[in-house]
C-alpha cells in the first residue's frame, strides 16, 4: 500500500512539473510573438488571446502538415542548409494568419523573419531562464528520434559513445571543472560514477597520429600533420581525402575500434566503422556513407533557425573577443591575419554547425542501438589555437560542449540499450607566444639563413584540422546528396574543388591534391632543395637533392653550420638527426643525447620534455618518411610556455607541456590498470577491450545516482 502511495505521488509530481513547464513554454511563446509584433511592421497581433490562439494553431499545423512536407524537402536540405525548411515553415505561418482572427502576416518575408525571430527570442530566454532551450531540444530532436526508432531490439548489453574533445589537456579540464565551466562533467566525477586519468601522446601530438592509434591501434609513419613523401616527391596532408584513405589502409588490420557495426562521426579516420559521416578517410567511399542523418537535421525549421542564429552569434562573438583582447593588450595575442578574414566564419561553422550536426547524428546512433560510436568535437581546439589555451573564449566553448554532454546523457536514458559515455582528448595544447613573435624570424627563414638555400615558406600556412572538418562536410554534400543538391552545390564550389573534393582554406585545391607531383603542384620554388614544415612546436626539415634521408655527416658536409646554428638558438631545445656512425642523435645547445646508446654528452637537451621523450624520438627516427631533421622548440616548465613554429598561441604537434597530456574520463565500472598509458596505441587497447567485453561490465545509472 505504501508503495502504491509513493507511485501515485511520483506520478502527481511528474504531471505537475509537466504542466508547469507547458505553461511556462506557452508564456514564452506568446511573449515572443508579442515582441515580434512590435519589431515587424507587417505583423499584427490583436490581444493576448489572439497570441495564444496563434501559438496553438502554428503548433497544430506543424504537427499535422510537417511530416508530409518532409518528403518534398529532403533533396534540398543539404543544399540550402535548412533554408528551404525555413521558407516552408514561413508558409505555414501565412496559413495560420488566414485561420486566426486578429493575426495578420503581410507576406512571406515577414513570415520568415518571424520564424527566425521567434527562435532567437526562445534561445535568449531559454539561456536566461534555463528552461526552454532544453525543452525545445527535447521536442525537436529527442522525441523525433524516439518516434523514428523502428525494428531495434532492446538489449541490456551496454553500448559506447566515445566523445573526443579535440585539443583539451587534463590540467585544463581540471581547471574548467574547478571554475564551474563544465558542471555536467564535474557531477559525473563527484558522484563517484566516473574516473579521470591522463595519457601521454606520441611525439606527433596531433589529431591524425592520435586517431590512427586510438581507432586502429597503429600510427606508424605519421611524423606530423603534413610531411614530405620522398618516394612521391610531394608534400602530403592528413586532411586530404585522397591521402587519408591510404594512411588508414596502412594503419588498419581490419579490426578497428568500430568494426562491429560502429559509427564514425567527424573524424580523420573511421576505425573500420561501416557507418560514417564527415570522416576524411571515407569521403570517396560511397558505400559507407548514409546521408539520412546528414540531411535530416536541416529538415526542421527549429534546427535551421537556431543553428543560423547561433552561428551568426559565434561570428560576432569572435570579432568582439578579439577586439577586446587587443584593447586590453592581452599577451600573447594571435596575429591579426589569423583571426581576421574568414576565420570568424570558420569558427562559427566549427563551433555551431558541425557541433550540432554531430550531436544530432549521435542521438540517432543511440536510438538505432549502434554498439559503439566515436565522434570529434573540434570547437575547443579551434578557439584555443587563436585565443589561448586557458582563455575565457576557450572556456566558453567548453561550457557549451558540457551542455551537449548533458543532452547526450538525457538521450541515453531513452535509448534501446544502456550507453557508456566515454570522454577523451587526442592531445592537449601548450601555450605561449609564437617562435616568430619571440625572435622576429620563423623556422623557415632561420633554416634559409643557416643553409643559404633558396626555398619557399610552408610552415606559416594555417590549415591543419581547422578547415579539414568543414571541407569534409561540404565534400559529402557535393558527392553523396541527391542530384538536385549535388549539382548546384558543386557549381558554387567549383573554383574550390577538384573531382568533387572541396578544398577551402589558405592552401586551396592545388596544395590539397596529394596525387600531383612536386613540379605540377608547385609545392616549392623550382631550384629549391629544402622543404621546411611546421607542426606546432615540431619542425620538419627535408632536403630534396637525394631520394633518401640525409645523415648527420652528409648534412654537415653540404650545409656546414646548419646543425650547430639551429641547436644553439635559444628558442630551440633539440635537433634530431640520424648519424651514420651513431644512429639517432638529439643535439642541443650544450650537449648531445645518443638515443641508441642511451648516452648523454654534456647537458641533456630533452630534460624538460618528459621522461619518455627519448623513447618517442627513437621510434619516430625509424619512420620511412622521417625528415632529415626533427626540430623541437623550447619548453619552460616554470612558466608552462613554449613556442610554436606556426602562428598559433595555443599549439600542439611536438613535445613539452600540456600538449602531451590528454585525458580519459570514463565510467568507474570499466576496468583500467594503474600503469601509465603511453602512446595512442595503448589507449586503443583499453577502449577495444571495453567494447569487446561490454557484456561483462555492469552499467551504472548515473542520473539516478545524481538525483
Amino acid at each position: 500500500m505504501a508503495n502504491q502511495v509513493r507511485v501515485k505521488g511520483n506520478r502527481g509530481r511528474t504531471l505537475l512539473r509537466f504542466t508547469v513547464r507547458v505553461l511556462i513554454v506557452l508564456a514564452v511563446q506568446v511573449a515572443s510573438l508579442a515582441i515580434m509584433a512590435l519589431l515587424l511592421p507587417g505583423l499584427q497581433v490583436e490581444g493576448v488571446w489572439t497570441a495564444i490562439a496563434a501559438v496553438g494553431v502554428m503548433a497544430l499545423l506543424n504537427a499535422l502538415l510537417w511530416p508530409l512536407l518532409i518528403y518534398i524537402l529532403l533533396p534540398f536540405a543539404v543544399l540550402t542548409l535548412g533554408l528551404a525548411s525555413l521558407i516552408l515553415n514561413a508558409g505555414l505561418i501565412l496559413l495560420a494568419g488566414r485561420l486566426v482572427d486578429g493575426l495578420t502576416v503581410d507576406g512571406l518575408w515577414t513570415a520568415v523573419l518571424l520564424t527566425v525571430g521567434l527562435t532567437a527570442i526562445n534561445v535568449i530566454l531559454g539561456t536566461v531562464l534555463n528552461i526552454d532551450d532544453d525543452s525545445a531540444w527535447y521536442r525537436n530532436v529527442l522525441r523525433r528520434r524516439m518516434r523514428r526508432r523502428k525494428h531495434v531490439t532492446e538489449t541490456d548489453v551496454p553500448g559506447f559513445l566515445f566523445l573526443e574533445f579535440d585539443g583539451l589537456a587534463k590540467p585544463v579540464l581540471e581547471r574548467a571543472m574547478a571554475e564551474g565551466y563544465v558542471p555536467t562533467l564535474r557531477r559525473w566525477l563527484e558522484t563517484g560514477g566516473y574516473r579521470l586519468v591522463s595519457w601521454e601522446t606520441d611525439l606527433s601530438s596531433q589529431t591524425s597520429a592520435s586517431q590512427a592509434g586510438i581507432l586502429h591501434g597503429n600510427n606508424d609513419n605519421i611524423p606530423a600533420f603534413r610531411w614530405y613523401d620522398r618516394a612521391a616527391g610531394q608534400i602530403v596532408s592528413t586532411s586530404n581525402p585522397k591521402v587519408a584513405p591510404k594512411l588508414e589502409q596502412a594503419a588498419s588490420d581490419g579490426n578497428g575500434l568500430l568494426v562491429d557495426n560502429g559509427a564514425s562521426r567527424s573524424n580523420v579516420f573511421s576505425g573500420d566503422a561501416p557507418n560514417v559521416m564527415n570522416t576524411v578517410s571515407t569521403l570517396l567511399d560511397l558505400d559507407r556513407f548514409h546521408p539520412g542523418d546528414f540531411g535530416a537535421y536541416f529538415l526542421y525549421p527549429y534546427n535551421t533557425a537556431r543553428t543560423l542564429i547561433l552561428t551568426v552569434w559565434e561570428i560576432i562573438l569572435e570579432i568582439w573577443q578579439y577586439r577586446k583582447a587587443r584593447r586590453n593588450n592581452v599577451y600573447p595575442l594571435a596575429p591579426r591575419e589569423h583571426r581576421g578574414g574568414v576565420y570568424p566564419v570558420l569558427r562559427g561553422m566549427t563551433n555551431v554547425v558541425l557541433r550540432e550536426l554531430t550531436l544530432y547524428t549521435l542521438v540517432g546512433d543511440m536510438f538505432a542501438g549502434v554498439p559503439a560510436a566515436y565522434a570529434t568535437f573540434a570547437g575547443y581546439d579551434e578557439v584555443a589555437h587563436h585565443s589561448g589555451v586557458e582563455s575565457e573564449d576557450a572556456f566558453d566553448v567548453l561550457r557549451k560542449l558540457d551542455k551537449q554532454m548533458a543532452r547526450l546523457e538525457t538521450a541515453a536514458a531513452e535509448a534501446p540499450r544502456p550507453y557508456h559515455l566515454v570522454l577523451l582528448s587526442d592531445h592537449g595544447q601548450t601555450g605561449g607566444a609564437t617562435f616568430k613573435q619571440r625572435y622576429g624570424v620563423n623556422l623557415e627563414t632561420l633554416v634559409h639563413q643557416l643553409a643559404r638555400e633558396k626555398y619557399r615558406v610552408l610552415g606559416d600556412v594555417d590549415v591543419h584540422e581547422d578547415w579539414g572538418h568543414l571541407n569534409a562536410m561540404l565534400t559529402e554534400a557535393v558527392r553523396y546528396s541527391h542530384k538536385a543538391v549535388s549539382k548546384p552545390l558543386g557549381s558554387v564550389l567549383q573554383g574550390r574543388s577538384e573531382e568533387g573534393r572541396v578544398a577551402l582554406g589558405p592552401e586551396g585545391p592545388t596544395q590539397a591534391n596529394g596525387d600531383r607531383g612536386a613540379d605540377e603542384a608547385e609545392a616549392w620554388e623550382p631550384g629549391s632543395t629544402i622543404v621546411v614544415l611546421g607542426s606546432g612546436n615540431l619542425g620538419l626539415v627535408y632536403g630534396t637533392r637525394i631520394p633518401e634521408r640525409a645523415t648527420l655527416e652528409l648534412i654537415e658536409a653540404f650545409y656546414p653550420g646548419l646543425l650547430d646554428g639551429l641547436a644553439q638558438h635559444k628558442g630551440i631545445a633539440f635537433v634530431l638527426v640520424h648519424s651514420e656512425a651513431d644512429g639517432p642523435v638529439a643535439i642541443g645547445g650544450e650537449g648531445r643525447y645518443y638515443l641508441r646508446e642511451n648516452r648523454v654528452d654534456g647537458a641533456n637537451p630533452l630534460v624538460n620534455l618528459g621522461p619518455n621523450a627519448a623513447h618517442h624520438l627513437l621510434r619516430y627516427d625509424a619512420f620511412r618518411d622521417a625528415p632529415d631533421l626533427y626540430v623541437g622548440s623550447f619548453y619552460d616548465p616554470e612558466s608552462g610556455e613554449g613556442a610554436s613554429f606556426e602562428e598559433n598561441i595555443g599549439f600542439h604537434g611536438g613535445l613539452g607541456g600540456a600538449q602531451t597530456e590528454p585525458f580519459l574520463l570514463f565510467p568507474s565500472a570499466l576496468p583500467l590498470a594503474d600503469e601509465p598509458l603511453v602512446g595512442a596505441v595503448a589507449v586503443h587497447r583499453v577502449l577495444k577491450g571495453w567494447v569487446s567485453d561490454s557484456s561483462q561490465v555492469a552499467f551504472p545509472n548515473l542520473r539516478e545516482e545524481s538525483l
